[in-house]
């Protein structure tokens, strides 16, 4: 107790120092005065800061911080506070183990991280359309900060909102206990709950950024872009958004946990986090470090929970049965995802994957009857090494074909117990396929000769400044950004993906199998595939369960 009376003493003093006077030109004349970057929420003042892009809001409370006895709670309103409050530093980042990634060099032990970050473009513009971006990392790591996409809000006229929620066992820890506490009886959600929660805050505050609360479009990379395909599936995320963006985030299918494997996750992570007794697990809990919280959490698979009112049943059977939203989603992958993670389990750790080993490296990885369906399938004289072969079947069967088949379930129309056809909005797909982009920033650093291709992750550098940083593109590069940029601009502003210089992506309701691929001038620009589903032998992964 003595260590979170602590933190609520340290809490409340940073709340102070990031106060400041309400100005002389803010009373009676609200948000509109001076530059634009003085701005009245529903908690209170906040003052930002002009770039060259724009104006930008950092490190803005959209919850009550979830700390003390709030650890494990739904999210709350965020406390009104007097004065100004700066809103030009990223808030804290949520618990989290250190990582590769630039910036996550040290742990990060911070709970009180339920911020989010505003970004607009020039002038007094209303109604503008927004964006939603809700970060990868599986659902384990990252934040809000981890991309800067000023130059997107510009160049495409919207507002960009990037989010911070729980990770790990802060953000899905399900149990007994906790399941009496929650609003509809299952707990371990609360990740995806905090997302609902800044949609909420989008939906009363964005208008007085410029915005306009009924165009938000939600998107995700990853882990961000299996939130948006669960949120896809909540009916208590209903209303607060118009259109979704999964970018690599339909792998295994977005399924959810079940209940009682949740259940037994928990019991088994307060067995290890030094809480053995059922009756006393969750105040024990509570009373444990941020630190010993996340010593603890590794092993266990952190998600969302299916069996309640925030998702009844698991997404591809709401896609299937028509309980999903009814909104236009733009969809895809690239072309060589698993390139990343093969890199990560032989080259990166100096063990290159051989010819020899490599019959046996696919028996670990799918079992012996699979390995050897997949043997004949992937051999590797179609390959330019071992790791690559074995990159292209776990990116496949992770991404590229779930990705096809997220498409085919949004897209059928259902009929309905009175007779009836219930029509589907929308559904574009994509691929980037530029395989000479750069690696992104973390790959960078690595200065490794490792050909990663159109792997995991690259895609997000086209679209916005990854970590912050400017990527070294070459002409072609360029080019390609500036036109993946309008396609998402258009798709955000209109739900139609449209860019100059390249086809209308195809609707998947009408076009099914047809699939905008991205990619330089040199390799033929960006034009409509029909051979994706072939390329990526989803004959193989489709009538195997998804991973």
């Amino acid at each position: 107790m003595r260590r979170l009376a602590s933190v609520g003493a340290a809490l409340m003093a940073a709340a102070a120092a990031a106060l400041v006077p309400v100005p002389a030109e803010a009373h009676g004349r609200g948000p509109s005065a001076g530059d634009g970057t003085l701005v009245r929420t529903d908690a209170g003042w906040i003052r930002g800061e002009s770039t060259a892009e724009g104006r930008q809001f950092l490190g803005v409370a959209y919850a009550r911080q979830p700390v003390g006895r709030l650890r494990w709670q739904e999210p709350r309103p965020a406390t009104a506070w007097h004065g100004v409050r700066r809103a030009t530093a990223f808030g804290n980042r949520c618990v989290q183990s250190a990582s590769w990634d630039p910036g996550y060099e040290k742990p990060t032990h911070t709970e009180d991280c339920l911020d989010l970050n505003v970004y607009t473009p020039r002038g007094r513009a209303a109604h503008r359309p927004v964006l939603v971006w809700l970060h990868g990392g599986g659902l384990t790591a990252g934040a809000g900060r981890d991309i800067v996409p000023d130059t997107f809000a510009r160049r495409t006229g919207t507002v960009v909102v990037t989010v911070n929620y729980r990770l790990g066992a802060m953000g899905f820890l399900a149990a007994a206990g906790l399941d009496g506490e929650a609003s509809d009886g299952v707990s371990g959600n609360y990740g995806l709950l905090d997302q609902q929660a800044a949609l909420r805050w989008v939906r009363a505050n964005i208008g007085r950024f410029g915005g306009d609360a009924g165009r938000v479009t939600i998107a995700g990379e990853s882990a961000g872009g299996r939130s948006v395909c669960t949120l896809l599936a909540s009916p208590t995320a209903r209303g607060l958004y118009r259109a979704g963006i999964v970018e690599s985030g339909a792998y295994g299918d977005c399924a959810g946990r079940e209940r009682r494997r949740a259940a037994a996750d928990g019991a088994a992570f307060a067995k290890k986090a030094g809480c053995p007794d059922p009756k006393t697990a969750l105040a024990c809990l509570r009373g444990k470090s941020a630190e010993d919280i996340l010593a603890a959490q590794g092993g266990f698979d952190w998600g969302p929970v299916v069996g309640g009112a925030f998702l009844p049943v698991q997404p591809m059977e709401a896609y299937e049965k028509g309980s999903a939203a009814d909104v236009p989603v733009l969809n895809g992958a690239n072309s060589d995802e698993g390139r990343l993670f093969a890199f990560g389990q032989f080259d990166g750790k100096g063990r290159p994957l051989t010819a020899e080993r490599y019959p046996a490296a696919l028996t670990e990885e799918f079992g012996p009857e699979l390995g050897r369906r997949v043997l004949r399938t992937y051999p590797l004289t179609e390959y330019a090494s071992p790791t690559h072969a074995y990159g292209a079947a776990v990116g496949d069967r992770m991404f590229a074909c779930t990705a096809l088949r997220m498409d085919t379930a949004l897209r059928m129309d259902t009929a309905l117990a009175d007779g009836s056809v219930r029509r589907r909005g929308p559904v574009y797909a994509y691929e980037f396929a530029d395989r000479t982009s750069p690696p992104f920033a973390s790959l960078r650093e690595l200065d490794t000769d490792f050909d990663f291709g159109a792997t995991h992750v690259n895609e997000v550098q086209y679209l916005f400044k990854h970590f912050g940083l400017t990527s070294p593109f070459n002409t072609e590069q360029r080019a390609l950004a500036r036109q993946m940029v309008q396609y998402w601009g258009s798709f955000v502003r209109t739900g139609v993906p449209r860019a100059e210089g390249g086809p209308t992506a195809p609707d998947q309701r009408t076009r099914p199998g047809q699939v905008l691929s991205l990619r330089t001038a040199s390799a033929g620009g960006s034009a409509i595939s029909t051979t994706v589903h072939d390329e990526h032998r989803c004959g193989l992964w489709d009538a195997v369960p998804a991973e």
